[in-house]
């Protein structure tokens, strides 16, 4: 292993990397794991082998030992080996991702349901769905994706899939780790874990340390870089194994810091040319400071082989001050930071001030503190239902979700002046004179799905139901008490049937066909004076799965037919930073993935391990409608149009060897370049990112049973690339980066 290694799962079986696991043999249902085994397992989104290899659609789970032939904690990276995940890199370590599926729009991971351990952890995932918070990857033991066919369990966004990441398990007895790391940018980077379990009670402990001083260089000096610590406790007490009824309980608390160093201001594209990592002198007053709090409450039922029953409570808060530049007056005005890099020529003596090389009056340079808090919590029950015992051919599951969010804006602008490269402050905004609103949203979720096995054939139903009511509350610029002398109230409401049908047919033990149908939705906030519509789509899917031996391998074709896309006016998107959600018209998204794994050394009983993977996927993303919109990443829109940030072409290949002591990995990642603005035709390169071709190396040596030391190269080549244009300028991905370090296993 070469890097961070999680615990074993609670005893639970890992399904295969591409989800293509031996079906139960023809006519038969698969038999119900003893109660210890399958604890939790419901809550799962790929879930157990037996359940995975019916799934109607793409599905992707990582566990520990593909988390760990990686060695990643760059959850940018971990996802470029899963095909239909779209991604846009932002500071390079992941800490804030931008992931769609499937042509789904990729801003702020907005159009997925992102989830931990099976319950909602984006800050607002009604109210306010830009994830501005992420779960730490570094601390997780497993990553499962699922697309089309996760409509009827998850939710509320349906459009694109479902992300779920894992926490580490209580083990079933004593252990532990410890992984440090050490290397360029003077990067740090620690994990350590213990953990225990006695016949009915167990806990585990788990720390995750990040550090680094930044890839990028700030005109003058000064710090880039950023700093994480992040906790996570888990505790958990189980019935005995002579009780009549199993039944466990499980309460999981996380804490997670971050404050960094970083900027919504990139570069020109002939300073960019010049020099990739450097950060103009205009961002030196940039930072972000967020703190996460979660805690997770999860009850399970067992009486027997037909009936289980899973409650989860759920409560997350999240605070974030982004305080960032945003426009600057060289003598005209103010102007946005996006424009004047979008125009330099026109915009010369702003830009100027950008830079530090001229001096500029007070109260020039205008830097909004995006003050926040948010909060999300909500009750989810589970009941799967076997109404012939271990030999139904039916399993029923109903679920419903009790959930309520809200986003609290409370902003102010800051003025500065720039002289001699140096900002100073000149006047202090009043306290929510830029934003000062809540946002809020309170929705009933019910789903039922049946999953009827007919020999060979699964059929799979289903129905979600969503009723969501939103609410916005202005207090307006001039009332930081919020006294109501100026409230403004706007509010609407959504209930929404969200239908799917999934079949599978098994052609033998190794292989599957699969076929979908399912709606999509996501909805659309608070809205806007003319009422913005809900995003709604039908996605349709059909591909082929194998498992033979160590050869795996998934095939899928998909076409996701949008009735109406959403866009958010984010300020990361290049927007005013509003929230508002725009109405995109038709869009089609069709494509093909393809994911294989192997290991022929394994294979041929050899010595040595060969792994081998790869993945491709192609994606055309395609407006079906013209219109004029305000919201600027789509701007007038033509028929026929490309939608921004989802590349015709991605691929990855893998390739290790795993000998007695030592172990060594390479992975390669291409990825087309993408629009930044929607458009048809040649992409001029104002408007485009790079394509590029990205090396990483591995290396690891068992010194003891229980120690490793390890080495990581990212980047190998040094690659330099523009790696997105949004929120203002040119930005690029991360430089070469060496890391050597140590995993103690305990």
């Amino acid at each position: 292993a070469m890097a961070d290694a999680a615990p074993a799962a609670e005893a639970e079986t890992d399904v295969a990397t591409t989800g293509s696991v031996a079906a139960p043999a023809e006519g038969s249902a698969p038999a119900p794991e003893p109660a210890r085994a399958s604890l939790f397992e419901r809550v799962r989104v790929v879930g157990s082998p037996e359940t995975s290899a019916t799934i109607p659609g793409s599905v992707t789970y990582l566990g520990q030992e593909q988390l760990e032939d990686h060695g990643y904690e760059d959850i940018n990276r971990i996802l470029s080996h899963v095909p239909g995940v779209n991604l846009q890199q932002e500071e390079g370590y992941g800490l804030r991702p931008n992931i769609g599926f499937r042509g789904s729009g990729s801003e702020r991971s907005s159009k997925i349901t992102l989830l931990e351990d099976g319950t909602p952890i984006a800050p607002a995932p009604y109210a306010a769905p830009a994830a501005y918070y992420f779960p730490t990857t570094g601390r997780m033991a497993g990553i499962e994706v699922r697309k089309g066919s996760s409509s009827i369990q998850q939710g509320p966004l349906t459009t694109a899939g479902v992300l779920n990441l894992i926490s580490s398990a209580i083990p079933d007895g004593f252990e532990g780790r410890l992984n440090v790391a050490a290397g360029s940018d003077d990067t740090r980077r620690g994990r350590f874990l213990v953990g225990d379990s006695g016949e009915r009670f167990g806990a585990v402990f788990e720390a995750f340390r990040f550090e680094t001083d930044g890839f990028k260089r700030l005109d003058n000096g000064g710090p880039t870089g950023v700093e994480l610590d992040d906790y996570m406790v888990k505790l958990r007490l189980i019935s005995s194994d002579g009780a009549r009824l199993f039944q466990a309980l499980e309460l999981k608390l996380g804490k997670t810091e971050q404050f960094g160093h970083e900027t919504y201001l990139g570069l020109t594209q002939e300073d960019f040319r010049r020099d990739p990592y450097r950060r103009y002198a205009g961002s030196q007053a940039d930072t972000i400071d967020t703190d996460h709090e979660q805690l997770q409450l999860r009850y399970m039922l067992r009486p027997g082989d037909r009936l289980d029953f899973t409650a989860t409570a759920y409560r997350n808060d999240f605070f974030r001050n982004w305080r960032k530049l945003g426009k600057v007056d060289a003598g005209a005005g103010f102007v946005d930071i996006a424009d004047v890099l979008g125009d330099p020529t026109r915009y010369g003596a702003e830009l100027a001030l950008l830079r530090g090389d001229a001096d500029s009056a007070a109260d020039a340079l205008n830097l909004r503190n995006n003050r926040r808090d948010y909060y999300s919590q909500g009750l989810q029950l589970l009941l799967g239902y076997r109404p012939g015992g271990a030999r139904s051919r039916h399993e029923l599951e109903l679920g419903l979700r009790i959930h309520e969010d809200e986003e609290d804006r409370f902003q102010d602008e800051d003025l500065f002046e720039i002289v001699g490269g140096t900002m100073r402050l000149t006047t202090t905004g009043e306290p929510g004179s830029q934003s000062n609103r809540i946002s809020r949203a309170e929705a009933l979720a019910f789903h039922a799905q049946d999953t009827v096995r007919l020999g060979r054939l699964t059929l799979t139903p289903g129905l979600r139901v969503e009723s969501i009511d939103f609410e916005r509350l202005d207090y307006g610029k001039q009332d930081p008490t919020r006294s109501g002398d100026a409230l403004e109230i706007r509010s609407n409401d959504v209930l929404e049937l969200i239908p799917g049908f999934g079949v599978t047919y098994l052609l033998s033990g190794k292989s599957t066909l699969f076929a979908g149908a399912h709606k999509g939705f996501a909805p659309p906030g608070p809205g806007r004076d003319d009422r913005t519509d809900p995003e709604e789509s039908i996605n349709y899917e059909i591909g082929y799965r194998r498992k033979a031996g160590k050869l795996e391998l998934q095939l899928a074709a998909f076409l996701n037919d949008y009735d109406n896309l959403l866009g958010a006016d984010t300020l990361s998107a290049g927007g005013t930073g509003e929230g508002d959600q725009w109405n995109g018209g038709a869009v089609r998204a069709t494509g093909f993935e393809a994911a294989l794994s192997h290991d022929p050394g394994s294979a041929a009983g050899l010595r040595v391990g060969l792994p081998l993977s790869f993945s491709y996927t192609y994606t055309e993303a395609e407006f079906r409608s013209s219109f004029d919109s305000e919201f600027e990443p789509w701007g007038d829109v033509q028929a026929g149009d490309t939608l921004p940030y989802v590349p015709l072409h991605q691929a990855a290949l893998g390739l290790g060897v795993v000998l007695t002591r030592w172990t060594f990995r390479g992975d390669v990642t291409y990825q087309d370049r993408m629009r930044t603005v929607a458009g048809q035709g040649p992409i001029p390169e104002p408007e485009s990112t790079d394509d590029h071709v990205l090396f990483d190396l591995s290396a690891g040596r068992s010194l003891t049973r229980d120690l490793r030391l390890f080495v990581q190269i990212r980047n190998l080549t040094d690659e330099t690339y523009v790696a997105a244009r949004r929120p203002a300028g040119a930005r690029p991905g991360l430089s070469r980066t060496a890391l050597v370090g140590l995993a103690f296993d305990f």
